[in-house]
This record gives structure tokens, C-alpha cells and sequence, in this order.
């Protein structure tokens, strides 16, 4: 069955299917799903969590055999995989369709995977277990609709806003939903009689970290690299998490990516960003207030070096996540200087 973000806490409290896949690109949304799912499953007695990550080489007999392995007494469990690709393979496809084909009662299956095309929905080892269980297709909050979700949140907390408040939120936070999601909870705490306002938004501390977040990449555009490593030191003390700063970060390299494709191929900056805007939802008059900042990464910078930078992302996000090792802090500085003219360092090779 086929559910909306919205229709998937309704469901679980009626009662938990036996699977659960949650799709989709945008991280907070995803998190979120998948914690309700977490919460009304172990409510429901499966105390037991296994998690795997599916990369090359993955043991789907390992999967199977944690699935069949319940005794009389043994707990219940959820399996959690977590399959960026939405593509399990070959031996991935066989185990999902046994694995429905034998369903046990004290297991909990929850598939995590980026955003599934139609293609992928329609493939053999998918309509099992969307027959069987639920499916939550997660797409990005348009700017349009972005105070009415940040409406909705405050509602369900017993808070209200103002419609200025919800839109001047909703422009500070530039469509980053853990952003928002934090700056609805200090503004909370700021709150007079449960209501928000606009001038509760405008004394917002919150606003400064913000600033800073956009001011390390214009930083980095500029090319100042000893400037960057104090904001970043600054953002670090401050209890920023990394990955609001790398979701600005990788935002900033694919723009200057499209970009700089699009000059290879003769066109103006201008049309240029008027295009890139279009294509990955920017506001094109802002854009262009920044045209000679977004000319010297560009300028300083090849289309190779736009996509390591993007594949180092891909790194830091893996590193925030867990499933690889290292120092994110560490990662996330190698990254903005890289972007502001220095070689790439080892730590994102």
C-alpha cells in the first residue's frame, strides 16, 4: 500500500504491517518516518534491532539467516536495511522474495532507500513487499508549501504562528527541513502564550548561525580559506550539526557544477543561472547578486574537481551516518577548502 508522509502515523496506529519501506531524498522527512516506525514497533514488543547496510559484496544470506533464526521464545525483532541505491541485485531480489514468502509474525522488515523511480517500482523484488507491507514515497517540501509544514508542526505541538512568521521562517531556512526543524524548537522556547510572531522570529539567536552557514560558503567562494576555517570553528562551538553544513555545502557544489557545464557549452553565466535556478529550484534574482562569487569558483575550479567535491560529500554523509569511519569535522573543513582553492586533502580522497 501506497502512503503519504502524513498517513503513515494513522496507519501505524492501526495496526503494523509486516514491512516498511521509506524512500525518498530529503534526510529529515526520511528520519523522521523511519523513528515513527521505530517507536510503534517497539511499542508493539520488537525489542530486538538489526541493521545492515547494503554496499558491494553484501551477504544477503547473513539477512535471511537473522530472519529465520527465531526460536519459540526469542524476541521480535526489526531488520532494518538500509539500501541507498533502491538496486539489490540479483541475490538481493531472490532474498526479498523469499524472505515474503515466508513471513513471520515476530519480524519487522524496514527498507530505507533513496528516492525509487517508477521503474524501480515495478521491479520483481519490489511488488512483493510493497504487496505485503507499506510504502512511503517521500518528496521534497516545495518552497510554496514550506509555512504550511512549518505550520502543521507547530500546530501538532499546540504552538501557532503568524502567516509572517511561517514565511520569514521559511526563508531563513531556504527549504533545509532539520534546519527548520531546529529553528522551530528554540523558537518555542521563545514563545509567549504559545504563539509566534514575527518580531519572536526577528530575535531569534537562531539567526546568526544561519548567517554564518551561508557566510562559509560565500566564503569559500571567495576564496579565503583562513576565513573559513574560523567560521567552521565557530559553527562547531556553536552545536551546529554537520549535516546542515553539509547540506549547504553539496547545494552550493552541484549549482556550480550545472553551472559550470553550462558555460562549457557557450552559454552566458546569466542564462546560465537563470537555468540552473529553474532546474534546481534557486531564486535566479539572488543567484545573480552573487554572480562574481559563483564566477571565481567557477573560474578557479574544473567540472573534475566539481564532481570529487561531490563525491566527497558523498563521504561526509556516509561518515555522519555511521556506516563509514572518520572525523566528520575533519571531513566537512577538507571539503570547504577545497572549494576555496586548496588541493584536496587525504581526508576526502
Amino acid at each position: 500500500m501506497k502512503l503519504r508522509v502524513d498517513q503513515l502515523e494513522g496507519q501505524l496506529k492501526k495496526q503494523l504491517a509486516p514491512v516498511y519501506i521509506i524512500s525518498g531524498d530529503e534526510p529529515f522527512q526520511v528520519s523522521q518516518c523511519c523513528d515513527q516506525v521505530r517507536q510503534y514497533a517497539r511499542a508493539a514488543g520488537f525489542s530486538e534491532r538489526h541493521v545492515y547496510h547494503v554496499e558491494n559484496n553484501f551477504d544477503w544470506g547473513d539477512f535471511l539467516a537473522t530472519a529465520n533464526s527465531l526460536s519459540l521464545f526469542a524476541e521480535k525483532q526489526i531488520l532494518e536495511i538500509r539500501m541507498p541505491s533502491g538496486k539489490p541485485g540479483d541475490a538481493g531480489s531472490k532474498a526479498f522474495m523469499e524472505y515474503t514468502s515466508h513471513l513471520s509474525p515476530d519480524n519487522l522488515l524496514l527498507l530505507i532507500t533513496d528516492r525509487l523511480d517508477s521503474t524501480q517500482q515495478k521491479a520483481k523484488w519490489f511488488q512483493p513487499l510493497e504487496k505485503v507491507g507499506n510504502f512511503v514515497a517521500i518528496w521534497p517540501v516545495e518552497s510554496a508549501q514550506l509555512p504550511t509544514w512549518l505550520g502543521q508542526r507547530l500546530h501538532s505541538d499546540g504552538y501557532r504562528a503568524t502567516p509572517e512568521a511561517l514565511s520569514l521562517v521559511a526563508e531563513r531556512v531556504e527549504g533545509n527541513l532539520l534546519a527548520a526543524s531546529q529553528e522551530l524548537e528554540k523558537l518555542k522556547l521563545l514563545a509567549k502564550d504559545q504563539t509566534i510572531d514575527e518580531e519572536t522570529v526577528r530575535n531569534s539567536v537562531a539567526d546568526s548561525a544561519r548567517y554564518d552557514v551561508y557566510q562559509l560558503i560565500d566564503t569559500a567562494l571567495a576564496g579565503n580559506t583562513r576565513q573559513c576555517i574560523r567560521i567552521l570553528g565557530v559553527l562547531k562551538g556553536e552545536g551546529l550539526e554537520p549535516p546542515i553544513i553539509l547540506w549547504a555545502l553539496a547545494r552550493e557544489v552541484r549549482l556550480l557544477s550545472q553551472l559550470s557545464r553550462s558555460l562549457s557549452r557557450g552559454l552566458a553565466l546569466d542564462l546560465a543561472i537563470d537555468q540552473s535556478a529553474k532546474a534546481m529550484g534557486f531564486n535566479a534574482f539572488l543567484l545573480k547578486r552573487r554572480k562574481g562569487l559563483l564566477n571565481k569558483a567557477i573560474t578557479r575550479h574544473s567540472e573534475r574537481d566539481f564532481r570529487a567535491m561531490l563525491n566527497a560529500s558523498g563521504n561526509v554523509d556516509r561518515c555522519i551516518k555511521g556506516i563509514e569511519k572518520g572525523n566528520v569535522w575533519d571531513q566537512l573543513l577538507s571539503l570547504t577548502l577545497y572549494l576555496s582553492g586548496l588541493p584536496p586533502m587525504a581526508v576526502i580522497r
